[in-house]
């Protein structure tokens, strides 16, 4: 099996969020050149455990909403099960892990999503250099988490909630101070026990409630 990301960050202490700075913009097909697909992608490296961990999480969050959320790894082996931990956590959401089959990051994959969501700061270099369009709908997890917690929620509903909350980030992007490097990444929890893998979905549902809010507020 192909080897995992090494030498993660430790687990570091968590900063409140910062005033809001941009409010949600409408989202159209030009504004900043983001497909017009309701797609959201995580990406880890072996989409064995923080990836399917998050998609699962994701697909509670925004059930209801027209977002579709898939995963892959940058070094994933084809058709393999979700990690036996990981699984137990997803089936907490109320789907099946059981039907879970890793799947290898392709190009089209992160051209195709509207929003990519990556574990660690390496991968999100990985995605951008696989396809640079994606470049600027590619962020970290937790990265996005702080960025969206950062943006004034909508006051009426848009076409495109997703789109319109990946330009809102962009552009607090821009704006924000940016963050201690270390506090962009997640942790594999791969090799640990059942309360590190605990740590790492409580981290994934922490950083995806801004988006759920935002989109939320949008739809």
């Amino acid at each position: 099996m192909a080897a995992y990301d090494a030498g993660n960050p430790s687990w570091g202490g968590r900063r409140g969020p910062p005033p809001p700075v941009a409010a949600l913009p409408p989202a159209t097909a030009s504004s900043r050149g983001f497909p017009m697909v309701n797609g959201l992608l995580f990406v880890c490296h072996a989409n064995l455990c923080r990836s399917p961990m998050a998609e699962y999480a994701a697909r509670r969050l925004l059930a209801g909403q027209p977002v579709s959320v898939s995963s892959a790894g940058t070094d994933a082996l084809e058709g393999g099960t979700m990690h036996p931990y990981a699984a137990e956590i997803a089936a907490e959401t109320g789907e099946d892990p059981a039907t879970f089959r890793t799947r290898r990051l392709a190009p089209e994959h992160l051209t195709s999503a509207a929003l990519v969501l990556t574990a660690t700061r390496r991968q999100r270099s990985i995605c951008t250099a696989l396809a640079p369009a994606a470049l600027h709908h590619t962020f970290t997890l937790r990265q996005f988490g702080r960025l969206a917690a950062a943006v004034e929620p909508p006051t009426e509903a848009l076409d495109d909630s997703l789109a319109a909350a990946v330009a809102a980030a962009s552009l607090a992007r821009g704006r924000l101070q940016p963050a201690p490097a270390n506090d962009d990444d997640l942790r594999d929890p791969v090799g640990g026990t059942r309360a590190d893998f605990r740590r790492c979905a409580e981290e994934i549902d922490r950083s995806l409630r801004p988006l759920a809010t935002l989109i939320a507020a949008a739809g």
